[in-house]
């Protein structure tokens, strides 16, 4: 049978698709908004041995396999489509499409990396951040935008921009943490050291930011001395757990709890306890999970595999009593799940416009990888797969002393 019919067979639900197929293939409505070519018998391996999506992610950034029209729109349609997974299903498939040869795994896209070493480990750390951020500084410069801010941006209105919504993310945080002139702030995973330049720009606050990114790393000392920021603000390659001990007023973690691992988190918090004062501020600024049910990864899934290797996500309920337990209380919470969903599709446009550049830059493998990264994000904002949360925590003094205000002043 044509492959396109058989593909066909699998999928029912309220959203028209047209298959094609290499073999010349047709299904489904001509008019249909979305479109799946299946362009090689290649595409049928990783279907077959992928395990449902990271089979189609395989196909999708190997180009063995193509979705016509907007790639997010096209999701959004997928993800209501309904797939036949009966045994008797997929053995009817399994013989109409080729047989057991389709059960003969392909080589595994060379975008796709399985670290080695203990998880979490400083090297093994190392390793899986190098792996997404040291792409090219370059290539974040269009996806990003001028800000280079790589976490959720927080939008005043349905009207800002993406860079007026980044400055008023860091200036979200940066009140938060109530910073005043001459306070010292330690930004742990600090990317390209946005945080840091704002906070000594807007506020006059001496900032330390690290990361494990050696591009990241340079990238920042280049912006922050053209910025004439050298005497308050500076980014070091280094792994938080290697930073000196002493007080800080003030730490932020944007974007890095993701990378820490479900059994380090106490550690976590306890090694940020000790850098700061009493009376000092932590906001945690990161990805959750909207419920503390599910495994904090999944190491077949497609973000795991050619995103963020080694990332684990968990509900903030578990993020919260980690904090408190570990000597942080925990002073405000809230849930900006709808603003990362908007930043995903500014992150999406930017890369759209740069496509070329992007793909003559990286290679289109990888621009792949990101095109589907940022759609698929997206979507699991807008569906609230996943959420962001930000958590504020304060070291209380000998006497539990605060030194809170009686009502948020941010």
């Amino acid at each position: 049978m044509a492959v396109a019919k058989v593909i066909q067979q699998l999928i029912a639900g309220p959203v028209p698709v047209r298959f094609t197929a290499f073999d010349g293939s047709s299904a489904g409505p001509s008019d249909a908004d979305i479109g799946i070519e299946i362009r090689s018998p290649r595409a049928l391996n990783y279907l077959a041995t992928g395990g449902g999506g990271l089979g189609l992610a395989r196909a999708y950034v190997s180009g063995d396999l193509e979705v016509s029209g907007d790639l997010y729109t096209a999701l959004a349609g997928l993800d209501r489509l309904e797939l036949d997974k009966s045994w008797s299903s997929r053995l009817r498939t399994l013989r109409q499409l080729g047989g057991m040869k389709l059960l003969n795994p392909p080589p595994r896209p060379p975008m796709e990396v399985r670290l080695r070493g203990r998880r979490h480990s400083k090297v093994r750390d190392r390793a899986a951040i190098a792996h997404h951020y040291d792409v090219s500084n370059r290539f974040y410069e269009w996806v990003l935008g001028p800000s280079m801010a790589y976490t959720c941006a927080v939008y005043p209105d349905a009207a800002a921009t993406l860079e007026q919504a980044q400055f008023a993310k860091h200036d979200l945080v940066a009140r938060k943490l109530d910073l005043r002139p001459g306070m010292r702030l330690l930004d742990v995973g600090c990317g390209w050291g946005g945080m840091v330049m704002h906070a000594a720009r807007e506020y006059g606050v001496r900032a330390l930011g690290v990361t494990l990114s050696r591009r990241q790393a340079e990238w920042a000392a280049k912006a922050i001395a053209e910025a004439g920021l050298s005497d308050l603000a500076e980014v070091r390659f280094m792994d938080y757990r290697d930073v000196p001990a002493g007080h800080f007023d003030a730490v932020s973690s944007i974007g890095l709890t993701e990378h820490i691992g479900r059994a380090q988190l106490p550690g976590y918090f306890r090694f940020l306890l000790q850098r700061l004062r009493h009376g000092g501020r932590l906001l945690n600024h990161c990805i959750t999970r909207p419920s503390n049910l599910e495994p904090a990864a999944h190491r077949r899934m497609f973000i795991n595999r050619y995103v963020f290797p080694d990332g684990e996500l968990h509900g903030v309920g578990h993020l919260i009593s980690a904090m408190h337990d570990n000597g942080f209380e925990v002073r405000h919470e809230e849930n900006l799940r709808e603003h990362y969903a908007r930043t995903l599709a500014a992150w999406s446009a930017n890369l759209d416009a740069h496509w070329d550049s992007a793909v003559a830059e990286v290679g289109l493998g990888r621009a792949r990888v990101w095109r589907l990264y940022l759609a698929a994000c997206r979507l699991a904002f807008d569906r609230n797969t996943v959420q962001l949360h930000q958590v504020l925590g304060v070291r209380l003094d000998a006497r539990g002393a605060s030194g809170m205000p009686l009502r948020p002043s941010w």
